[in-house]
């Protein structure tokens, strides 16, 4: 699904990313390990594409990332790649339905009035869907972003942090949603986090070491 070579990436001269080689089959589900500072979040940016890596290559799906245009690292992202960032980045002026509408017309696909109503329901966000983000709870907002980001049924989902700001049991509610819609698309699903909580529900791991 997606295949990291001599990826390296720097701030400053410094260097915050560091990986050799790390392949990734279609449908694996994965947990991106480190402390803050080892690159996590910067490693996660690089794989959706929204970071070039100063040297290396990257390709998703068969896609060398670097060989595309500007013009269309968006569209491929929004038609392959689904992104739940850690700050979820949910469009204040947008209810939720449009919130996840707007992934639809960015990754120029079709509205699918049927597909949207079904993720919101499968995601119990039904009765939210006309509301703004600012009328959500967490765990609503949330369940929004990971609808947004599942709503092309994208081969990739990277999520950020996802569960670093919840107790257990929403932590545990968090990473179940996660794996029962990367199943539901049949995806890769890469969790970066520093929350050991979750470790024992993925068999798959990578530890990346603190460069701080």
């Amino acid at each position: 699904m997606f295949v990291l070579k001599n990826v390296r990436h720097s701030y400053g001269g410094r260097e915050v990313v560091h990986v050799d080689q790390w392949s990734v089959a279609q449908g694996e589900h994965w947990l991106l390990l480190g402390s803050s500072g080892s690159g996590k979040s910067t490693l996660l940016h690089v794989l959706a594409g929204l970071i070039k890596p100063s040297h290396g290559a990257v390709s998703i799906a068969g896609q060398n990332l670097a060989e595309l245009p500007a013009s269309e690292i968006d569209r491929f992202r929004g038609r392959h790649i689904g992104v739940v960032f850690q700050r979820l980045h949910l469009i204040s002026s947008l209810t939720v339905q449009q919130n996840v509408s707007l992934a639809r017309y960015l990754a120029s696909e079709a509205p699918d009035a049927t597909r949207t109503q079904d993720l919101l329901a499968s995601l119990r966000l039904t009765e939210c869907a006309s509301r703004r983000p600012e009328a959500l709870s967490f765990g609503q907002a949330q369940r929004a972003a990971i609808a947004r980001a599942v709503i092309n049924k994208p081969r990739l989902i990277l999520a950020d942090e996802p569960t670093s700001n919840l107790d257990d049991a929403s932590a545990g509610i968090a990473v179940e949603l996660l794996l029962e819609q990367a199943n539901l698309c049949g995806a890769t699903l890469v969790i970066a986090t520093h929350d050991r909580r979750i470790r024992k529900r993925f068999e798959r791991q990578r530890v990346l070491e603190d460069r701080t």
